[in-house]
């Protein structure tokens, strides 16, 4: 009996305990959470201390400073946000991990915002709103404060969520909503709006089908063949070559400010020789990688590890030269607009501080909250391998190459995510195709073998299996909607807020 006892009395106190550790469990999760709110306001109350000494012999030094804490801020969000178009397929497809993948994208954003980022930041800056349609010019920073609260508040909500957004699409929204706010309908564009409005359907359907095509053609020409080896040894080289002329490509016109591309035709010459040598490099590389590997599928997986972690790395680059922009243009548009004293703010005095703000903005907020985004796109919609998620980046480089060639309007983020749900229903198609075939071929030999046996197939047999998650897209797609509309509407309220504080 007293053993009996004993016995439960351990198993109370071992339930207690247990009850302890969910407890210390728990508190540790939200702790981290709370670190990493605590590094991002603490990013921005440094940002706040240096501007304030910085423009502290300026008239304007509060407004100026307040427009950069915000540009810190936008920075954050697109970090946390937009980044994980880059490097959620190289997570998802297990080629780099979550540590080395933020560090990577780090590095790149933050080079590609300090190198190619100035020139970008200054077009956007004088091409948002015409100054003039306001009838108060000190109207102007305050609707560009608006748009930049705006678009950043509705990416943060669009990152708690779970949706990766267009933040161009955020930065425009706001924009237009300050803009018609401010200064009525004169202020909008009408093109515009409907280029973004028609971005909605092209972009994601241009990734879709150039992910689907590009798997669908890696399938048939290699996965499929009875010696895969060898059709790896004759094709990858010629994807690769793709692969590197189309980035270099990519590099070269969207990554750099258009001061510094070489012009179309010179661009072309540049992709064509990229594309040569990287053939000429692949072909000795692929032999000697595929040598000695079985015939498997899970062989040819490994040989587009070094290719996809290279895209990965140029796409974050070259977001970071062109998005960095979306954080600070509307911040480079107030200060253009303020004219004080002896300052050129169209000169290295205003555009360093600025770029160095949405470097370390961007990085940061990846570093902090990106997680969330990358395996989204990379883990959660479909499933993704080297192979899928090859295909996803070189079709959002060439898809962002071919709709800027042609003058359509898209959207990187939405091309991006695009081809993942493109390769994820291509898959889902072949797969069930392939499962219905079987499953009539195995009903036809035993209707040959046993007479008077046939039979229809089983529901449960031809049950369609689904390998994209339906409330991902449903998420994802209803916040691309809606992100123009509600980041307008934001705008619109935050500018009432502010010319009643005014």
């Amino acid at each position: 009996m007293s053993e009996r006892i004993s016995r439960q009395s351990r198993s109370t106190i071992d339930k207690d305990l247990d009850k302890f550790t969910y407890v210390e469990e728990a508190t540790a999760y939200l702790s981290r959470s709370y670190v990493t709110l605590g590094f991002g306001l603490l990013f921005l109350i440094v940002t706040a201390c240096v501007a304030a000494l910085f423009f502290s012999d300026s008239s304007h030094w509060l407004l100026l400073t307040a427009a950069l804490v915000l540009g810190g801020y936008m920075a954050l969000n697109i970090g946390a946000n937009d980044v994980a178009n880059n490097m959620g397929p190289a997570v998802g497809g297990r080629v780099l991990t979550m540590g080395s993948a933020l560090v990577l994208a780090a590095i790149c954003e933050s080079a590609g915002a300090l190198l190619a980022g100035s020139e970008v930041v200054t077009t956007i800056s004088s091409r948002i709103i015409d100054l003039d349609s306001f009838a108060r010019p000190a109207d102007f920073p305050l609707a560009m404060l608006a748009a930049l609260v705006a678009a950043a508040l509705w990416i943060n909500l669009a990152t708690v969520i779970g949706a990766p957004v267009s933040t161009t699409h955020a930065v425009v929204g706001g924009v237009l909503g300050a803009g018609f706010a401010s200064a009525g309908v004169s202020a909008l564009d009408g093109g515009t709006i409907a280029a973004i409005a028609a971005s909605w359907v092209v972009s994601p359907l241009l990734g879709a089908f150039a992910a689907a095509g590009c798997l669908a053609l890696i399938k048939n020409r290699i996965m499929y063949r009875d010696d895969k080896i060898a059709a790896a040894r004759c094709w990858l080289p010629v994807l690769f070559a793709l692969l590197a002329g189309t980035f270099t490509l990519y590099l070269v016109l969207i990554g750099l400010p258009p001061a510094r591309t070489p012009g179309a035709l010179g661009a072309l010459a540049i992709g064509m020789a990229a594309a040569l040598g990287a053939y000429l490099l692949a072909v000795p590389f692929v032999g000697r990688a595929a040598h000695g590997l079985e015939n498997r599928n899970s062989s040819l997986r490994q040989l587009f590890r070094v290719p996809l972690i290279a895209a990965a790395a140029i796409l974050s680059f070259a977001h970071g030269a062109n998005d960095v922009a979306n954080a600070v243009g509307p911040v480079a548009a107030i200060f253009s607009a303020l004219d004080q004293e002896n300052w050129s703010y169209t000169g290295q005095d205003f555009l360093l501080p600025v770029l160095l703000v949405g470097a370390l903005g961007i990085s940061l907020g990846l570093l902090l909250f990106g997680p969330k985004l990358i395996r989204m796109v990379g883990e959660r919609i479909t499933r993704l391998n080297p192979i899928r998620a090859f295909c996803v980046l070189l079709a959002t480089a060439a898809t962002v190459l071919l709709a800027s060639a042609l003058g359509l309007p898209v959207s990187s983020t939405h091309i991006a995510v695009g081809a993942v749900f493109g390769v994820g229903f291509y898959r889902e198609w072949y797969t069930n195709r392939i499962r219905t075939r079987r499953v009539l071929e195995r009903i036809d030999d035993v209707a040959v073998t046993i007479a008077g046996s046939w039979r229809h197939p089983e529901p449960a047999d031809l049950r369609r299996r689904k390998l994209v998650r339906r409330a991902h897209v449903l998420t994802i797609v209803s916040a691309w909607v809606v992100t123009v509309p509600a980041a307008a509407l934001l705008a619109a309220i935050v500018w009432a807020g502010f010319s009643l504080v005014h």
